[in-house]
Parts: structure tokens; C-alpha cells; sequence
């Protein structure tokens, strides 16, 4: 039986968890024997896999200074080292920087796979160090390995395999939208913008998305913001451009798909992605979606047929584009987000999870 480890550092939930989340559940339920290594702190994975009997390996204590911490690398090491693992998988930079430190002491190595999630670079130690010791290098987009490749890493190890998309969870479901709506004291005829995304505007481009919304003419549209520290930084730069009574930040949500499905469309700024899993929920849920063409967003987005695009760091397309989108006939409208999860029902767990799975077969030379 094929025996797969996947490390994953930290806690709390994002888009990295998600996806090792989905991975995890559907090899599982392939016959694969996966194991997760952990921090202690990750009740949410505990909980979530559980169910499907997956084992949990914990050697991460969490803390400021947990990168520096021997105890950390010393029980990855000994996981590794007496559980014969086929395949290692580091879902992280900073998973990967524990798993890259404990291989050389290793006597048997399994085959290391690292997941690249962003479209940013690593530098060229980093490059030449850390990335070319792996067996395998997953982007999550061809815009992840088209800039792997540029910056030279060699080819022969790098690979394509797209994130997934829990179309379980993210499907059009108008009474959870209203719902949300009345939580919020949003009018049901108001038009809504939603954007999820933990807050860090030099990568994803709250602060920037604050400030066109505030240009739009329209007293009867709200932005609604769902992610870490939006209930708390994006309330004050609303308050900065005078639109805090229509600026909803509503910090971390459990529940994503009921804030996406209380929209009417979604639309992200960021400047950086790999593959934004967000954007491509949010299109699975039926919206009409406006995006920059950051990381893989062009992989799937095609402009004014499945959603609509905008340059990286062009603010005033984007305003263009929301203002655009709020004049769409409702056939228009239906149109496009129909299109949109046609698009989303690409990205399923079962096809990212045989992808992975022809991965580790290569790698291990079986036919």
C-alpha cells in the first residue's frame, strides 16, 4: 500500500489548509495510507479529517519562535525516519523548511514532492538549496512553474497540478445568502461585493479595493469583506474613505460559501496568487466574478465570458469592470456565472487527487 505523509505547519484555516485538507480526504478515500505531521495546535484539521481515519503525526509546537525550536525538527525526523513513508509531501515554504533540514540525516529518504502555492519566486539560494533537493516540484498553476522554469530550476522536476475545489460546499444557494444578508442588515435589493481573503493588502490588495469601491457610484452597493483582521483593519480604511456604513468586514468565517452566496459578485485585487481558490468558489457559487490576472487567474478567467479581468495593480479597469457588471441584464448575468461554475466543476478534488496520484507512481516507477 502506497504511504504518504503530508506535512503542514501552523494553524488556523486558509487556502494552504484547505487544500491539504481535500487532498488528504481523497486519498484516503483512494486506499492511499496518508498520514498527517502537524502542530499540536491544529485542532481544525483534526477535526475536519478525522472522520475519515486519517492518522495525525504531531511534532510542531507552534510558538514565535517555533522555527528555532530542535524539539520541532527532532520529532519530524523521528516521524519520517520510523513510519517508511513512500512520499513526503511539504505543503508550505515553511513546512518545507522543516522537512529540507531533518532529509540528510535521513538513511532512507522517501520521495520528497514540495507544493508551490504562490506565484512569487524564491530567490536563487533558495532556488539552488532548498528547491532543487525535492524529487518533485508542484505548482498549483502553469504561472508557478512558467516562473520556477524562468528563474531556472530545472524542468524535468517541475509539474502542473491545479488546487480543488469543494463543490460539496460552494454551490448557488440563495436562502443562505439572504440569510446573511439579514445578519448583516444588508437590503435584500442592495448590490453586493464580496472578497475573501485573510488581510495582507501588499499581496492581496484590500486596502487598494477599499478605496475603489469608495469611487463607485452607487449608494446602493456594499463591499463585504470575510478573512482574518478585515473586521478590524478594513473597518478603519472604510472609515477613511467614508464608506464604513457600506464597508462590511466580517474577520474569519467557518463558512465562506454562505458570505460568497450573500453577493451578487466577486472581485479580487490582489497583486500575487498561484491559484486563488476563492475566485474559482466564488465562480462554483454562480457569481459573476471581476479578478486581476494575478498567478493562474488566466488559466481559467476568460474576460467577459465566464467572469472579467484586469491587469495587475490597474485599480481604475477595475472600477471600470465593477460599474460594468452592475448594469448586466439578468439573462447577462445568468449567463456568465452559469459559465463561470462550468468552469469551477474542472477543479475537483477526485481529479487533483489522481493527478497527485500519477505523481507518486512516476516518481516511484510503478506502471
Amino acid at each position: 500500500m502506497l504511504r504518504v505523509l503530508s506535512v503542514v505547519d501552523g494553524f488556523g484555516w486558509s487556502g494552504t489548509k484547505e487544500q491539504v485538507y481535500l487532498l488528504a480526504r481523497e486519498l484516503k478515500k483512494r486506499g492511499v495510507d496518508v498520514e498527517l505531521a502537524l502542530a499540536y495546535q491544529n485542532k481544525e484539521m483534526v477535526e475536519k479529517l478525522s472522520p475519515y481515519g486519517v492518522v495525525f503525526r504531531f511534532f510542531e509546537n507552534h510558538t514565535k519562535f517555533n522555527r528555532l525550536n530542535p524539539a520541532n525538527y527532532l520529532r519530524l525526523y523521528r516521524i519520517i525516519k520510523e513510519n517508511n513513508y513512500h512520499v513526503v509531501i511539504a505543503n508550505s515554504p515553511h513546512a518545507y523548511d522543516y522537512v529540507r533540514l531533518v532529509y540528510p540525516f535521513l538513511k532512507n529518504k522517501p520521495k520528497l514532492v514540495v507544493v508551490k502555492r504562490s506565484a512569487r519566486v524564491p530567490n536563487l539560494l533558495s532556488l539552488k538549496l532548498k528547491y532543487a533537493y525535492a524529487d518533485a516540484v508542484v505548482g498549483v498553476s502553469k504561472a508557478v512553474v512558467k516562473n520556477l522554469a524562468s528563474a531556472g530550476f530545472p524542468e524535468h522536476k517541475l509539474y502542473v497540478i491545479p488546487s480543488a475545489i469543494d463543490l460539496e460546499r460552494f454551490y448557488p444557494n440563495r436562502e443562505k445568502g439572504l440569510s446573511i444578508r439579514r445578519q448583516l442588515n444588508i437590503p435584500v435589493d442592495a448590490k453586493v461585493f464580496v472578497n475573501v481573503a485573510n488581510w495582507n493588502p501588499p499581496v492581496k490588495g484590500q486596502d487598494m479595493l477599499i478605496k475603489t469601491f469608495s469611487e463607485l457610484n452607487c449608494s446602493n452597493c456594499y463591499l463585504l469583506l470575510v478573512g482574518s483582521l478585515t473586521d478590524t483593519e478594513g473597518k478603519k480604511l472604510a472609515k477613511a474613505y467614508s464608506v464604513e456604513e457600506r464597508v462590511i468586514g466580517v474577520g474569519f468565517r467557518e463558512n465562506p460559501e454562505d458570505y460568497i452566496n450573500a453577493g451578487d459578485y466577486y472581485v479580487m485585487s490582489s497583486y500575487l496568487e498561484g491559484l486563488p481558490n476563492a475566485l474559482l468558489q466564488a465562480m462554483a457559487c454562480e457569481k459573476v466574478v471581476i479578478a486581476t490576472k494575478a498567478g493562474g487567474v488566466e488559466d481559467f478567467l476568460k474576460d467577459g465570458f465566464n467572469g472579467f479581468s484586469v491587469d495587475v495593480g490597474d485599480f481604475n479597469a477595475l472600477r471600470q469592470k465593477m460599474e460594468m457588471v452592475l448594469k448586466l441584464s439578468p439573462e447577462e448575468y445568468h449567463q456568465i456565472g452559469k459559465r463561470a461554475r462550468e468552469t469551477a466543476m474542472n477543479f475537483t478534488p477526485e481529479r487533483t487527487c489522481q493527478e497527485y496520484i500519477n505523481l507518486f507512481q512516476r516518481l516511484l516507477g510503478v506502471k
